[in-house]
């Protein structure tokens, strides 16, 4: 029972401190990770996982590591937005893989790229015929950026001379039934307001499981569907 006590206070000590570190080192997603950070992320993660499990491990040794990599990792990021340099060494630079049509197989050989996971990228982003693509470059972080030949582009509002209005962010002011004040006054709203409008349209709001409001004052329930019944049509 002590050892169970003291793996539950290391593991809750540990997922601290790795949460600490990912709020110093920032935000990025799997996908969005250099090598560098993938390392990084890698080796905190082994000491998290050590100092949690083995006990004849010091805890404060296991803490201190992963403080250690998680600040390292955070004064790199700092010198390698301030030095071009170390940014090439540490983090890479973007590789052309295809360009003007052209495969560029010296740079697919050098980026360890397989043609087969190529063509395999191209057709995930919708591009089944090579011809219709001018640029292909792997980014840093392993994704692959297309640009498309002109004829290929898609048409956009501007091509055709038709004038939109701008998008604006959505403010979620209902969310399982409870109003987001907050929200709701950021918009320039008040409560009554949006029990007016609730009533308008017929709807209670215990029954909303999200309700979101735009800056044309536009307010879009979605109900909380307990009776929908849900198709199984997907293996």
């Amino acid at each position: 029972m002590q050892e169970l006590i003291t793996v539950l206070v290391r593991a809750l000590l540990s997922l601290v401190t790795l949460f600490l570190m990912t709020r110093i080192v920032g935000k990025k997603q799997v996908s969005e990770l250099s090598l560098f950070d993938y390392v990084i992320g890698i080796s905190i993660g082994n000491f998290a996982a050590e100092i949690t499990i083995n006990t004849d491990v010091p805890l404060i040794h296991g803490i201190e590591a992963v403080i250690i990599f998680g600040i390292v990792a955070y004064f790199v990021s700092i010198l390698s937005m301030k030095s071009i340099t170390l940014r090439r060494v540490i983090i890479g630079v973007p590789t052309i893989l295809l360009q003007d049509g052209k495969l560029i197989k010296e740079n697919l050989k050098n980026t360890k790229f397989d043609i087969n996971d190529f063509l395999e990228e191209c057709r995930i982003n919708g591009y089944f015929d090579l011809s219709e693509i001018k640029y292909a470059i792997l980014e840093t972080s392993g994704k692959i950026s297309f640009m498309p030949k002109a004829d290929y582009k898609p048409l956009t509002p501007k091509d055709i001379k038709l004038k939109l209005p701008d998008d604006s962010l959505l403010a979620n002011v209902i969310i399982d039934g409870n109003i987001m004040k907050n929200n709701l006054r950021n918009m320039n709203k008040e409560v009554k307001w949006l029990e007016k409008e609730l009533k308008v349209k017929g709807i209670k709001l215990e029954d909303v499981f999200l309700g979101t409001l735009d800056d044309q004052e536009k307010l879009t329930c979605y109900k909380k569907n307990e009776d929908l019944k849900i198709l199984k049509i997907l293996e």
